[in-house]
């Protein structure tokens, strides 16, 4: 006879976790905007935006980093895999971030085009971090 299993369910991010996690990808991206505006328009403002963005990717990125790394640590081996690769992104994600920020601190020309790539890169890792951590983890292993 075959036995029955339910299936897993998963388990949403908290809210306050979620509600943190909603602000780097923008952040990053906005960034990201900002660059492209000053490569193709040299107007040096688009680099201060792209700092002060940059920034508060940074700052909200953190919280939400913490707030991963200590999911890590929670009863049960459901979805353990799932969390680290969770966390690894958000951290990569604010390495990346980092790295671009002391890269924007240099002078407005010399910024680019490091600045630009790194910014792509940091979007791209905060939208992989979103879509990770929104699409929810196991609640349970499946048997």
């Amino acid at each position: 006879m075959a036995a029955i299993s339910e299936p897993c369910r998963w388990r949403p991010l908290h809210p306050l976790h979620a509600i943190l996690l909603a602000f780097p990808f923008p952040l990053f991206l906005g960034s990201l905007l900002s660059d492209i505006a000053y490569w193709r328009t040299y107007e040096i403002q688009w680099i201060n935006f792209s700092q002060w963005l940059n920034a508060g990717g940074l700052l909200v990125g953190a919280f939400a980093l913490l707030w991963a790394l200590l999911g890590l640590f929670r009863r049960g081996t459901a979805g353990r895999s799932r969390r680290i690769a969770y966390f690894l992104v958000l951290l990569a994600m604010w390495i990346v971030g980092f790295i671009g920020a002391l890269v924007h601190a240099k002078d407005a020309w010399a910024a680019m085009p490091e600045g630009l790539y790194l910014a792509a890169v940091t979007a791209a890792l905060a939208l992989i971090a979103a879509w990770i951590g929104y699409s929810g983890f196991p609640a349970r292993e499946m048997d």
